[in-house]
């Protein structure tokens, strides 16, 4: 395995996408971070606390249950659908490979009246089969589809990329 992102890369990235996500939203009061279960949503607490710290938005945390196998079951979420209707969202995950996972967390917000639904992920791999995008992305690569990467989250919140 070969390390794409240190943990000091992936501090610096998830800082920098704070950074465009507060320069997107900064007329904003408020602002809901929705992770993808489990490293999304460590991804998106990172990226939420570096946005508490340069800026006066509002966060909430919302973490997405979706199984990544099966992503026609049900998905849900740490908060109710009233809790995030009429607001501003970013989905977070940590590596977007097909799109299917991102696509899918996205569908659900759709079923409820939002502000605006945003994307973001540590690594974009550009290997998709749906027509999904991250609007805000640490880092863009490119792999053969042989490849895998992973994202290992430690409990002292570091983050480490890796490539096999």
């Amino acid at each position: 395995m070969q390390i794409i992102i240190t943990p000091e890369q992936s501090n610096r990235k998830l800082e920098r996408m704070a950074y465009q996500i507060y320069e997107a939203f900064c007329n904003e009061d408020e602002l809901i971070i929705a992770g993808i279960a489990d490293n999304g949503f460590l991804v998106a607490k990172q990226i939420g606390k570096n946005l508490e710290e340069i800026s006066s938005l509002k966060i909430s945390y919302c973490e997405i249950k979706l199984n990544k196998l099966n992503p026609l079951q049900e998905i849900t979420t740490s908060l109710s659908t009233e809790t995030y209707a009429s607001k501003n969202i970013i989905i977070v995950d940590d590596v977007l490979n097909s799109g299917s996972t991102l696509i899918y967390a996205v569908k659900h917000f759709l079923n409820v009246p939002t502000k605006t639904i945003k994307t973001a992920v540590l690594v974009d791999r550009s290997h998709k089969k749906y027509p999904v995008k991250a609007d805000f992305k640490g880092l863009s690569l490119s792999t053969s589809t042989q490849e895998h990467v992973s994202v290992v989250c430690t409990e002292d919140n570091t983050i480490t990329c890796y490539l096999s």
